[in-house]
């Protein structure tokens, strides 16, 4: 039973990290041209920096949830037939226990080398004079796809979703591609697609089936069936 999982900031968000697109959002107070866009951080690298900082605090001092637990649990019970895309640059999946997760949008608690590509643990503060460890040089930026840039590992992840029999969307909006197009493409591929979220999202339509509710409750309640079916 190959299983593919997408998930959006919708798992994270009783773990008290913030969703993206609801009224209360990130992006009803930041700006997303200044904070999460190349050229945001090209105008204005400080600003970016202090925000991802802020943010990875507050996601050193999260937890995980019911949500990722089951995930885990999930692929304990499984080994080798589940895997985790996330579209979330918390580790809360890894805290949880998870090992097949790709972060699809990178990570923060990872810093870039602009200059030689290398990535290495991020302090919790990083700082613009910080110096890769590789080549010396401080060209150090977060280790996150921003808007306008491609995300990580894609072929890995179409060839999973391509491949595999069950597909479920935990948490996400469906409004940000390529990962909301991954749905449509397991379907047309023959899996069952299933979505698992507080409300209708964009892509709804996409799925077979649907449960709604908060992700620490309908999470584990669709591990628990599938486990039974397994």
């Amino acid at each position: 039973m190959r299983i593919v999982i997408l998930t959006g900031a919708g798992i994270s968000a009783e773990s008290g990290l913030g969703t993206f697109r609801d009224k209360d959002g990130l992006w009803t107070r930041y700006d997303l041209n200044d904070a999460a866009t190349p050229e945001g951080f090209a105008r204005n690298p400080q600003l970016v920096t202090d925000f991802y900082n802020a943010r990875r605090a507050n996601c050193a001092a999260a937890d995980p949830n019911a949500a990722h637990h089951a995930l885990a649990r999930l692929e304990a019970a499984l080994p080798g037939e589940v895997m985790i895309v996330t579209q979330n640059v918390d580790d809360l999946h890894q805290r949880a226990g998870s090992q097949a997760v790709i972060p699809m949008h990178g990570a923060l608690m990872s810093a870039l080398c602009t200059g030689c590509g290398h990535r290495w643990p991020a302090p919790v503060a990083m700082a613009l004079s910080d110096l890769c460890p590789a080549c010396g040089k401080a060209r150090t930026r977060p280790d996150v796809v921003w808007f306008g840039e491609i995300p990580y590992h894609m072929d890995a992840i179409v060839d999973a979703v391509t491949d595999c029999e069950i597909f479920a969307a935990i948490g996400t909006s469906g409004q940000v591609y390529p990962a909301a197009g991954l749905a449509a493409e397991a379907r047309r591929a023959g899996a069952q697609c299933v979505e698992l979220n507080l409300e209708r999202s964009e892509i709804s339509r996409a799925f077979h089936e649907r449960h709604f509710g908060p992700a620490t409750l309908v999470v584990p309640a669709w591990v628990d069936r599938l486990l039974a079916q397994s």
